[in-house]
């Protein structure tokens, strides 16, 4: 493609460039408890001085506008390098220019972003230089600085040359190799021009590191580790997790290692403490999702546990509940000076003037106070739900167990057809079954094995529910089952007692409180499963695989990097105050300190094939392959909100991914002559996912349609899977009693004092059951942060940088996926508006807006980003 090119300057000359950067500023979220709101041109910062014991010097500082401040930019203290790409030095190396630093400011240029700043600079270039295509740069400045972009103008014979970096950069002395970035163009390894390829194979090299030692915040390094920094043994026996991940018992993906110093007491545990982030994985204050993420941080280290010395005991009733919302709770000076100067929880917790705590309003109780409570809700939120990716096909009668009976004994079902044909709608058992009109939300070998040691520390029970379809679309629970550990040991299976509908007296409230120990079960495997396993934890190892071997030249990279945008940075603040011991999910959701742990038992039977929806929604019996049908695949339900959505995301995105990938490989035998990419996904699947690298249903990507489903996984998991099941957990979790996380009470007996007190007053016997006043705050506090957006989100179909590749082709490729999510944006709006589709809204009047692609700032309900951001 450089044909013609060499000698295409006839005489020394100047190649212009402009240099767009952001100054670090001098309070850093990573540092401080908190900061305003977005960072735009010319707005103040200010840092919130001694809040949390942070001890923070109150500062303000204008950001990229104050000329004082971008002048330090200026004289000797950055340094390019061109690098070409078709003249090389003595060693076959791209030749190096002359070390260039930035000139001027300029002063306005439109398509600047919030923050930033733009400098001119010049290159010395001549006819023996040939084109550039990399460069290198110094900081010689002690303070770092994120570097935007570089853009060279009017090069001759050849345009405009653009560099997309997004990258902090040190002073030089901290990179054992100079700072280098490359042209937004895309080149196969095979495809490198042959002066670059060295440049490529030592930035991976430094991105890779060597394996050893601790960490340092500035590096860039990544490389994997177990989770081994969720406990604190030095703290105490209490507070020891086990190490998940290298072992059969407790396999796990992989994160990011950060070499921290082991524990005392455990010498394979290291020492709990700030998580070490790839540098440019942490935006520090440039981002407002790390506000939202430092947020979480300040919440779980200071703010709660100033709550918890005034908030306490029991709620007194339902409308006590809903004064959350409607009229808060009064706090002391003290603690209410503890939050209020925090800019992002003020989103969280609005005083409104008055010395309360208050919550933003559900969207479950918007329309009705009431309507949570029905049948029909209960079960409309199994498909149209926060965790609606569990509910399967009952094709078994008796329900049967998959767990080990020499362990824990017989756990067959004893729900009996008598029991059943009650609700059936004069149908028999056989007969349900054979028209496909039966159900099973089933987390009876989830809980069972834990239940025993959960129950020391609460109540709770492993849950079946079984359902029926009825005529008009809708479901309805038609039994509920409730396990216990049998008395005498595990190895006499269960205890089991099967609950019915009733509408009336005391049986209607034993009912609800059966619906409720339903929902405990469904609350907790959706946040530690659904959510934090099957997103979150699994979705690292790729992205860390990613920046190792496959270089921002390659194509691949360009397609998966926007989809790990943040996760990385969220998932290290997880570990440091969500999952960690004592964590916000250990105090809130009913495992306690069994919580992740379950998750590892669950990583078990996790399948990389089956997260692609067609394949998850066959495995669960809910979907058939019909090539007649929308996207090849018959719904059993055909009124399925996040499937009917879905499927139309998950089309869009496979369409795209195919029509990108064919751009660049248009055989098998290109796939597998990519080194870089097997390179990739062989460390993927051996070092992010070892403990079920021997797995027969890995994908060994050695064809393009093997390389089109693997990127499309990714891509669905860390996008629409993600938002489908989070961005719903305030909307629904937000009024505890529809979604409650703990329950400290069995059911009632008949001949107990509780008995009597639920006959009494059913509200003050479902209140004493689930989630008390202080863990619902704890509750509410965290997945009102994690159901919002960012007001920088980037979705589904966008980008953040238009120049992100050079190729026109994909280009178009990628304008054709953002039209046609607009498309699929308007069939879901018409969807929601069809009455004769009653699970599209339910009795609670809330229209599944989940998979909308994209949102606003805020706590919307709607919105896919491109990325775990959150």
């Amino acid at each position: 493609m450089f044909s013609g090119v060499s000698g295409f300057i006839n005489r020394s000359q100047k190649l212009k460039g402009t240099v767009v950067l952001m100054r670090k500023n001098v309070l850093d979220v990573n540092k401080a408890a908190g900061v305003t709101s977005d960072v735009t041109s010319g707005d103040v910062i200010r840092g919130v001085g001694g809040i949390l014991g942070g001890g923070i010097d109150l500062v303000t500082t204008v950001a990229g506008t104050t000329i004082d401040n971008l002048t330090s930019f200026l004289g000797r203290n950055v340094g390019l390098q061109l690098i070409s790409a078709t003249a090389t030095d003595s060693s076959g190396k791209g030749k190096v220019g002359k070390e260039t630093f930035l000139e001027g400011i300029i002063l306005s240029l439109p398509t600047l972003g919030a923050g930033q700043s733009a400098f001119d600079i010049h290159f010395e270039w001549d006819s023996n230089f040939g084109i550039p295509e990399a460069f290198y740069i110094k900081n010689y400045m002690q303070v770092e600085f994120f570097l935007v972009s570089l853009t060279l103008e009017d090069v001759p014979n050849h345009g405009t040359i653009r560099f997309v970096c997004n990258s902090w950069v040190n002073n030089f002395t901290s990179y054992e190799k100079n700072r280098i970035f490359f042209v937004n163009k895309t080149y196969l390894p095979s495809e490198t021009p042959a002066p670059l390829v060295k440049y490529r194979e030592e930035e991976l090299n430094t991105l890779r590191g060597n394996g050893t030692g601790e960490r340092k915040e500035w590096e860039r390094i990544y490389d994997y580790d177990v989770y081994n920094d969720l406990g604190k043994p030095d703290s105490g026996d209490k507070y020891a997790r086990p190490i998940l991940g290298g072992s059969s018992t407790h396999p796990y993906p992989r994160r990011v290692r950060t070499g921290r110093r082991p524990t005392r007491k455990d010498p394979k545990s290291e020492s709990p403490g700030d998580s070490y982030i790839p540098r440019d994985e942490n935006f520090g204050h440039l981002k407002s999702s790390d506000f939202l993420i430092y947020t979480l941080k300040s919440l779980s280290q200071a703010v709660l546990p100033a709550l918890q010395s005034v908030i306490f005991g029991e709620f007194g009733s339902f409308d006590e509940v809903r004064g959350l919302q409607e009229g808060g709770i009064k706090l002391p000076t003290d603690v209410l000076s503890a939050i209020s100067p925090l800019p992002a929880l003020k989103e969280t917790f609005r005083t409104d003037g008055e010395q309360v705590l208050k919550f933003p309003p559900p969207h479950v109780i918007n329309v009705s106070k009431s309507a949570w409570m029905t049948d029909e809700e209960f079960a409309r939120e199994m498909i149209a739900g926060v965790n609606p990716c569990v509910i399967r096909l009952l094709q078994e009668f008796p329900v049967q167990s998959k767990l080990d009976a020499t362990i824990y004994g017989d756990q067959t079902s004893k729900i009996t057809k008598e029991q059943l044909e009650i609700n059936l709608d004069g149908k028999t058992v056989e007969e349900a079954l054979s028209f496909q009109r039966l159900f099973i939300l089933d987390y009876n070998d989830a809980f069972i094995p834990y239940l025993r040691k959960i129950n020391e520390i609460a109540k709770a029970y492993a849950t079946r529910t079984i359902l029926f379809l009825k005529d008009d679309g809708t479901l309805k629970p038609i039994a509920i089952e409730l396990s216990l550990p049998h008395r005498n040991g595990d190895q006499f299976g269960a205890e089991s007692k099967v609950i019915l509908p009733a509408t009336e007296g005391a049986e209607s409230t034993i009912w609800l409180l059966a619906k409720a120990h339903v929902i405990v079960n469904d609350s907790c495997y959706h946040q530690l499963m659904s959510h934090w396993l099957n997103t979150h934890a699994v979705i690292e190892p790729f992205a860390i695989a990613t920046n190792r071997n496959l270089s921002v030249l390659h194509p691949i990279y360009k397609l998966l990097y926007p989809h790990y945008r943040d996760t990385i940075n969220i998932n290290g603040l997880a570990r440091q105050s969500l999952i960690n011991a004592d964590g916000i999910i250990e105090q809130s959701f009913l495992p306690g300190p069994y919580s992740i742990e379950m998750s590892s038992a669950v990583y078990k039977n996790w399948v990389f094939t089956d997260q692609a929806l067609p394949a998850d929604l066959i495995k669960r019996g809910l979907a058939i392959k019909d090539p007649s049908s929308p996207h090849g695949l018959q719904l059993l339900i055909k009124d399925y909100p996040y499937a009917t959505d879905g499927l139309e995301i998950w089309d869009a995105i496979n369409t795209w991914v195919r029509e990108y990938i064919s751009l660049y490989y248009p055989t098998d035998e290109a796939i597998r002559k990519d080194a870089e990419l097997q390179a990739w996904w062989k460390e993927a699947v051996e070092k992010g996912h070892e403990d079920l690298k021997d797995k027969p249903w890995w994908p060994k990507v050695q064809t393009v349609e093997e390389l089109i489903q693997s990127t499309s996984i990714i891509i669905w998991t860390a996008s629409a899977l993600h938002a489908a099941v989070n961005f719903g957990q305030y909307p629904y979790g937000g009024y505890i009693l529809n979604r409650p996380t703990l329950s400290r009470r069995l059911i009632p007996e008949q001949g107990t004092p509780e008995y009597d007190e639920m006959v009494k007053s059913p509200q003050t016997a479902y209140l004493r059951t689930i989630t008390p006043k202080y863990q619902t705050i704890v509750d509410l506090s965290v997945i009102e942060i994690l159901s919002r957006h960012a007001s920088d989100e980037v979705y589904l179909g966008q980008n953040n940088d238009p120049n992100w590749t050079s190729d026109s082709k994909a280009l178009q490729a990628f304008q054709k996926f953002g039209k046609k999510l607009v498309e699929i944006e308007e069939k879901i709006n018409a969807r929601n508006s069809d009455p004769s589709l009653r699970n599209r809204t339910g009795p609670v009047h809330l229209p599944y807006t989940l998979l909308l692609p994209t949102s606003k700032e805020g706590l919307t309900f709607r919105g896919i980003p491109n990325s775990i951001s959150i």
